[in-house]
């Protein structure tokens, strides 16, 4: 390899890499595939306020992946200082590992779950498949396009809005919903790495009659892609999305973080940041602020993990664990 070559490639990395930081203090906040405009946005409010309240500057980086995908790295060794995720269970691996405070979600209000969402469909304009609830999910001749429900939080929440669905139904039981949920998913061509992925996969892939995504996903859809291409649908019954957020102890007490990490979590509360939340299509826990934006925020029935479930301690092993629910119909499929 020529050192003309190499001096080229040490141009590009540093162009990459940019200046060095001069900020006082760096935090790295590891979360969710779809939350990267979400914090792309909450970040210079929150340096903002950082610099006005203390006088440091603070450099912010962020990891956006699977869910799952994330919090394994997170236990395999990136520091992150905080991680803010898109289901409880993913935190509850962290606290399993020693890396997160058992008690987390007392460590901030509303369990630790700064603003809300639900599942909602997404389909070509003029909704040529005619969808309307779950059921049509089911139907033959329909694509469905969601994350896989093993890895992601975006695919485990769409597999248990639909149970859910099936669950609520006359006659509805564990055995209809596995098999209503197995029905489901056979439509899906292919599971998708993320909730991004499974956003390409269907409005630049072009692949899928339906895609499954939080509701605020849809708003970011009409930002990079334009209205006229797609329609949302809010099915009767959904589940109620919550996004824990955590700091993980033995990183920001490494790094001296802690004072600026509980901060930037907490700011996730403040007015600013619930403003945020709303302008980026989540339902904020701010009762103002919701009623504000409520012709942005459809009225819909939701259900939480923890009032059909029992909490996500209880559901990730029937349905996620190796050998559980989903397993069992992948099998099948």
């Amino acid at each position: 390899m020529s050192c003309k070559f190499l001096s080229r490639l040490l141009v590009i990395a540093l162009a990459i890499a940019g200046p060095p930081a001069m900020a006082d203090s760096n935090l790295l906040n590891v979360s969710y595939d779809v939350s990267r405009d979400f914090y792309k946005d909450y970040n210079p409010i929150f340096q903002k306020h950082w610099k006005a309240t203390s006088g440091e500057s603070i450099d912010i980086r962020q990891s956006h992946g699977g869910s799952s995908k994330q919090v394994r790295a997170v236990a395999d060794g990136l520091e992150a200082d905080v991680v803010t995720m898109n289901q409880a269970s993913d935190v509850d691996f962290l606290a399993d590992k020693g890396l997160v405070a058992r008690d987390y979600t007392r460590k901030f209000p509303n369990n630790a779950s700064p603003y809300t969402s639900t599942m909602v469909f997404i389909v070509r304009k003029g909704n040529p498949k005619a969808i309307k609830d779950w059921n049509d999910l089911a139907r033959p001749g329909v694509q469905v396009i969601l994350p896989h429900p093993k890895n992601t939080g975006n695919g485990r929440y769409t597999y248990l809005a639909a149970w859910g669905y099936a669950i609520s139904q006359p006659g509805g039981n564990d055995r209809t919903a596995q098999d209503f949920v197995a029905r489901m998913l056979k439509n899906a061509p292919l599971f998708a790495a993320g909730g991004r992925d499974a956003t390409t996969t269907f409005m630049q892939r072009r692949i899928g009659d339906v895609l499954v995504s939080f509701e605020s996903e849809a708003e970011l859809i009409a930002r990079e892609f334009g209205k006229g291409d797609f329609e949302v649908i809010y099915p009767s019954i959904s589940v109620l999305t919550e996004f824990p957020v955590a700091i993980i102890d033995r990183v920001v007490d490494k790094k001296g973080t802690r004072k600026v990490a509980q901060a930037y979590l907490d700011f996730l509360w403040s007015p600013a940041g619930q403003e945020n939340a709303a302008q980026n299509y989540l339902r904020p826990r701010n009762a103002e602020l919701l009623r504000k934006y409520a012709a942005q925020f459809p009225p819909i029935r939701t259900f939480t993990v923890d009032e059909l479930f029992g909490g996500w301690a209880r559901a990730f092993p029937i349905h996620f664990r190796d050998g559980g629910t989903f397993d069992q119909i992948y099998q099948q499929k």
